[in-house]
């Protein structure tokens, strides 16, 4: 079948799970950075900082679109937690770019032109609050990144094209994420060891990540079959395809 007539014949819901499957593929592949890094840390590899920065810019971009590709796939699901879902992914976008200029901020006082009537050593104490500053920033940030999930398990649970084994795994990453940012106000000291925890809950993610991209590949290699031969019994009708 020509590609063209391919293309024609991918139903909405199909179009939309084949870019959540890229995207949400995208951020898992994307390495968070060190957001805890040293003044130390960036004269000496300041160009892998400076990757590390792209990459977070790309991510967060990323995030956006994700969002809109899971709206348009699971808004007919139930439309009002859809909305909520992207939403609380779009406050968490602003949260995201004020600790990347946070990171800019410190790197231009690292790498360029002294500040007038400041020392070396003032210049470093500057750039490591600003580092300090973004790392905490990140912190919080993750309450948004925990509570995005939970419209999108009540999503995934009801959609009955989803398994719902993976809605509760994702009941546990957003547990994870909250656990994080609440251990990150309440006790900051225990957070080392809080966080090395719910890093297994981050995994939770992976199950959903996986189908997404296996039935993106269905999408990619099917020939224009619909993936999506299983209709809810809550809205026979499911298309996926409402713009946003």
């Amino acid at each position: 079948m020509p590609a063209t007539q391919q293309a024609s014949n991918i139903q909405p819901a199909d179009r939309a799970v084949r870019a959540a499957g890229a995207l949400y593929l995208l951020l898992v592949v994307i390495v968070p950075h060190d957001a805890t890094a040293t003044v130390h840390n960036i004269r000496s590899s300041e160009t892998l900082f400076r990757l590390a920065l792209v990459s977070s810019l790309i991510a967060t971009i990323a995030f956006v679109f994700l969002a809109r590709e899971l709206y348009r796939l699971l808004s007919e699901v139930n439309r009002t937690q859809a909305s909520l879902m992207v939403v609380l992914v779009l406050l968490s976008i602003p949260i995201s770019f004020l600790s990347w200029l946070n990171e800019i901020a410190a790197l231009r006082l690292i790498d360029g032109p002294a500040l007038s009537g400041m020392g070396t050593t003032q210049m470093n104490g500057l750039a490591s609050f600003f580092l300090a500053l973004s790392s905490d920033t990140s912190a919080l940030n993750s309450i948004f990144f925990g509570l995005w999930l939970l419209p999108f398990v009540l999503l995934v649970i009801k959609s009955g094209f989803i398994p719902r084994i993976l809605g509760y795994m994702l009941t546990i990453a957003g547990g994870a994420y909250l656990v994080g940012s609440l251990n990150f106000l309440l006790s900051a000291p225990l957070g080392p060891v809080v966080s090395g925890i719910v890093t297994v809950g981050y995994l939770g993610e992976l199950g959903v990540v996986a189908w997404l991209v296996f039935k993106a590949a269905q999408v990619q290699l099917g020939g224009g079959k619909s993936v999506f031969t299983n209709r809810t019994k809550h809205d026979p009708n499911f298309a996926g395809g409402n713009a946003w």
